[in-house]
């Protein structure tokens, strides 16, 4: 039995005035325990739909979400989700932030136990000298390592990680993209990741797996990231095996558009907005 496991899930939306747009069709998702996944794809493909499937925010219109064998039908602190915007409350400070999920999740625990518990998860992303500050005196790449904080403080089963990276700029991306690959070798979570940047996913993950574009977007191919880890960015600019997967995933991915967009209308031009390939050599 698999870890997660997304079985035949499809899902869609019905707008006011009738019109149904079918988001996700016939997805099936397998994740190991300890295992780092991205599924990346175009904007608006129906990846935050997945993810939201995933976290139990929302329910699928057919097919099964199980975790462990059981069926996700809710929300849950065994499934801690980074969001791309933060969701940090601006009246708390870093440390009360972080607090404050460690409250409602560990309630049996001694005051100066979850205090410690906080204190060890902000020290673990190099926050312990601003955990007094709030938002506001944050920078938005402190701000996003409060949130990965808050997640592992959790002590998830899982982490979700919803595109955690692409509201920042690629310097601060690329030392958050470092800190989490240093996290997840110390503690082996078990890792979704959604996003549009394919160099970001062969960096990170054990295995990518495109997803086509949307509407009725499903998964394509499971590849698996053959890569040895530490895995040094610019080293892999002249790593044949990078560029070989990169190549892979691109043209299923420009592939499935240019199949979708001739299925709408064979005189409208290819585009792909919100899609992440950047010229061959370059590592974000």
């Amino acid at each position: 039995m698999s870890y997660l496991e997304l079985k035949n899930v499809s899902k869609g939306y019905t707008s006011a005035n009738g019109r149904r747009t079918e988001v996700l069709n016939d997805i099936n998702l397998t994740v190991e325990r300890g295992e780092f996944v991205a599924i990346v794809g175009f904007s608006g493909a129906g990846k935050t739909t997945l993810m939201s499937l995933v976290a139990g925010l929302i329910r699928p219109d057919s097919g099964s979400v199980k975790l462990e064998g059981e069926t996700i039908t809710e929300p849950g602190p065994d499934r801690a989700v980074v969001f791309q915007n933060y969701s940090l409350l601006p009246w708390l400070t870093a440390f009360e932030n972080v607090k404050l999920a460690v409250d409602q999740v560990f309630p049996q625990w001694d005051e100066s136990w979850r205090k410690q518990h906080t204190e060890s998860y902000l020290n673990m992303v190099n926050l312990g000298h601003a955990m007094d500050r709030k938002p506001a005196q944050l920078s938005g790449g402190m701000r996003q390592r409060v949130s990965v904080a808050r997640a592992l403080a959790c002590e998830p089963r899982i982490m979700l990680l919803d595109e955690p990276f692409g509201a920042l700029d690629a310097l601060t991306r690329g030392t958050l993209q470092d800190e989490i690959t240093r996290i997840r070798e110390k503690d082996d979570r078990t890792v979704l990741m959604i996003t549009n940047d394919v160099d970001e996913g062969i960096l990170l993950a054990d295995r990518i797996i495109p997803l086509s574009q949307g509407p009725c977007a499903t998964l394509g191919p499971s590849i698996a990231v053959d890569i040895a880890r530490p895995r040094d960015r610019k080293a892999l600019n002249h790593d044949p095996k990078f560029k070989e997967l990169r190549l892979e995933v691109t043209d299923y991915l420009l592939q499935s558009s240019a199949a979708k967009r001739a299925k709408v209308s064979p005189s409208l031009p290819v585009s792909m907005p919100g899609f992440h390939a950047k010229p061959m050599g370059v590592v974000a």
